[in-house]
């Protein structure tokens, strides 16, 4: 497994957020966490990739405990994309890019052929290279989006964690995001409100409700209508075109 978690638990004031979560993500695999708002899907992500340090359990990645492994060092396995990460400064698209290849430079050194290998390539990947130029402030919500993850695969990571990478983007953009990471040689871990998204582009879902995994599987086994009213408190019809194909909700008025 490239992603192991083990008894996590993490609260603030004594309110448990994340709380004895246990799972794993096998190598090249697209690993969805949906549940309502306040489950705590996002201090979830902050955990498994290192950004917070849980009060108790562990996590490893890639056969290593994070907790002793230095933030540099873990950044040039692991990558996180933010929702909506944005900046004020109008700088171009490479430029935004070229941070990540922070974890791979040593204070004062000079720019490297590998490091504009690895800019460029980012950029390839998410179809942005002909952008690469232009100012930041001037990209639509999905460009910026595509831009944030390739300044993750500038890190060269093995794993990424994306917190609702598809958060205020239209229907066009969200496919386009999430067929475009679900596309990637890489172990992904996404945060997602979208549940037919999670459904069409995750290998397995986590349902999380109050901070505790509540199911866990393929989505075709995990996101049944007794779910959806018990976790979502919604009424849903769920259709499948076979047994453990990809799961088609339909919501229903009260």
């Amino acid at each position: 497994m490239t992603v192991i978690a083990q008894n996590l638990v993490w609260g603030v004031r004594r309110k448990g957020i994340v709380n004895d979560v246990s799972l794993s993500v096998a190598r090249g695999e697209t690993l969805g966490l949906i549940g309502p708002n306040g489950s705590g899907k996002s201090s979830l992500l902050r955990l498994l990739s290192g950004l917070k340090s849980p009060q108790s359990g562990r996590v490893e990645i890639l056969g290593q405990d994070i907790a002793r492994v230095s933030r540099k060092a873990l950044a040039r396995q692991v990558a996180f994309v933010q929702q909506n990460a944005g900046t004020d400064t109008n700088v171009a698209v490479r430029d935004v890019v070229r941070l990540g290849r922070t974890p791979h430079r040593a204070a004062l050194a000079g720019w490297t052929a590998e490091d504009e290998r690895a800019v460029s390539t980012a950029l390839e990947q998410v179809d942005m290279t002909d952008r690469r130029a232009q100012p930041w402030q001037t990209l639509s919500g999905g460009e910026r989006q595509r831009v944030h993850i390739a300044r993750a695969l500038a890190q060269c990571p093995r794993v990424m964690f994306l917190d609702e990478p598809t958060n205020h983007l239209d229907i066009h953009h969200q496919i386009e995001i999430l067929r475009m990471v679900r596309g990637l040689d890489m172990t992904s871990v996404i945060a997602l409100h979208d549940l037919n998204l999670a459904a069409m582009f995750c290998d397995r879902i986590v349902v999380l409700q109050a901070g505790t995994v509540v199911a866990c599987g393929p989505p075709a086994e995990v996101l049944t209508q007794a779910l959806l009213r018990e976790v979502f408190r919604v009424r849903a019809e769920v259709s499948l075109d076979a047994p453990l194909t990809q799961p088609h909700i339909r919501f229903l008025a009260a």
